[in-house]
């Protein structure tokens, strides 16, 4: 089978590598997105799909746009049977999505219908869900709201930050991509409607979101600093300076204000909606990652 991959991060990478090892499928080429330039220094950087697809010798595309013809052109060279697309960052038009024989496929890191769009399992953890997963589908013009293939879930464990929820589903997603390529081969994949009236959206994390709210509840607090890491990472003013967040634990209430914080042995003590947190590791500007109470050994907070 003739396949075109479409993705870009490290979660789609896995999902590549695996396609590699079937022994029917053949990658006719590789969409990603250009390189982008990282650091001060602004040295351009491959991203993940490519430097893998370099490695197996895939023709690389990195259209910059997806409307104006040319990836259109690349795709009616290319002659795929099936397109597969994995965190790509892209909307395909429909003369794409209809060119191959098979159609589009898509690997979405939620459980369909829930969690439409860019972010879903970051918003899956700020949102305090207790189960996620994957889901195969067939895609159409709609975001992530095509005919169902399989999908296959999973608890989001304690304490877990959305960047190691993302190592679990990546190796989840891509056996599922396996599967459904190969059902899809078969004759045997299934397609299932999705129920538009479950639906729920996760629109691209900001910055300007990253910004803990302290009147909200503890468990609130704890979610969204698990789910804004590895980016943005989760923010607030701690002695006249805006610190990012990593690491935080549920605290007993001290019935203080919220957003009135306390320096503790362990670390940084916050108040909350409904408790307290207790920061345990945190970044001041310009600075390293480091545990809150090594930093504030060397810079207390004014009493």
């Amino acid at each position: 089978m003739r396949i075109l991959f479409m993705g870009t991060p490290d979660f789609a990478a896995c999902s590549l590598a695996a396609l590699y090892e079937l022994d029917f499928a053949e990658i006719v080429g590789v969409f990603t997105q250009p390189d982008k330039p990282v650091g001060r220094k602004q040295i351009l950087e491959k991203p993940p799909v490519k430097l893998l697809a370099e490695e197996h010798g895939t023709p690389v595309f990195q259209p910059a746009k997806m409307r104006d013809g040319t990836a259109m052109s690349i795709i009616r060279e290319l002659d795929p049977e099936l397109i597969v697309v994995v965190a790509y960052g892209r909307i395909l038009p429909e003369d794409i999505l209809a060119w191959p024989k098979y159609g589009a496929v898509n690997i979405h890191g939620s459980l369909l219908p829930k969690y439409r769009g860019a972010a879903p399992i970051q918003w899956a953890v700020i949102n305090g869900e207790e189960r996620t997963g994957v889901t195969a589908m067939y895609m159409t013009k709609e975001l992530d709201a095509g005919d169902i293939i399989a999908i296959r879930g999973t608890d989001i464990l304690p304490g877990e930050t959305a960047g190691e929820l993302f190592e679990r589903l990546a190796p989840m997603g891509a056996a599922l991509l396996c599967d459904t390529v190969r059902s899809i081969k078969d004759g045997t994949a299934a397609s299932t409607p999705q129920n538009n009236e479950m639906a729920t959206f996760a629109p691209p994390l900001t910055k300007e979101l990253a910004e803990i709210d302290w009147t909200k509840g503890q468990r609130a607090v704890l979610c969204k600093i698990r789910g804004m890491d590895p980016w943005p990472i989760a923010s607030c003013d701690v002695g006249g300076l805006k610190m990012k967040i990593y690491r935080a634990e549920p605290w007993e209430a001290s019935g203080r204000p919220a957003g009135t914080m306390e320096q503790v042995r362990k670390g940084l003590r916050v108040s909350c909606g409904d408790g307290d947190v207790l920061i345990t590791e945190l970044q001041a500007p310009g600075g390293k990652r480091m545990s809150a109470a090594d930093y504030l050994r060397g810079h207390p907070l004014c009493r």
